[in-house]
């Protein structure tokens, strides 16, 4: 993966329990090698990413390296929360992915103005979900440079 010995942080925000727990086996069935971290909605995520409220202790809430994100979220939905990491200069170099169920072409258009690195519909079958996990790792972790992390 990634070279040295930091861990590859990624920071899933997604609301629905059942796809964290699939993400995270896909993660593991794939053996990737990274931490991976999960809020629940966009105010979480936030909050996260500014080490504030529950996150507020940086060494539970390390700062990532990629963040998937659903669109369809409680309180904040995840076009608002790209909007306002895009708009963040200590938070916009992080590449955002949305891994969401909207094939909607607007979504699709509206994300990517917004600043989005790449788009993708969630996989219906296991297999697939591990293929895209792997594909991700491989693409963000081995082929592409990451600008370093911000120092806290």
């Amino acid at each position: 993966m990634k070279s040295g010995a930091e861990p590859i942080i990624l920071l899933m925000a997604e609301d629905d329990p059942d796809d964290r727990l699939l993400v995270r086996e896909a993660v593991e069935e794939g053996h990737l090698l990274n931490e991976l971290y999960f809020v629940e909605d966009g105010v979480q995520l936030l909050d996260y990413l500014k080490h504030q409220g529950d996150y507020a202790n940086a060494e539970q809430a390390p700062f990532p390296d990629l963040i998937l994100l659903d669109l369809n979220m409680p309180r904040k939905d995840g076009r608002e929360a790209l909007q306002e990491i895009k708009a963040d200069p200590r938070l916009r170099r992080i590449p955002v992915i949305v891994l969401t169920t909207s094939k909607a072409e607007e979504d699709i258009f509206r994300t990517y103005d917004l600043g989005v690195a790449g788009y993708i519909t969630k996989p219906v079958t296991f297999d697939g979900l591990i293929e895209v996990m792997k594909t991700i790792a491989q693409y963000w972790f081995q082929i592409v440079k990451l600008p370093p992390k911000i120092i806290e």
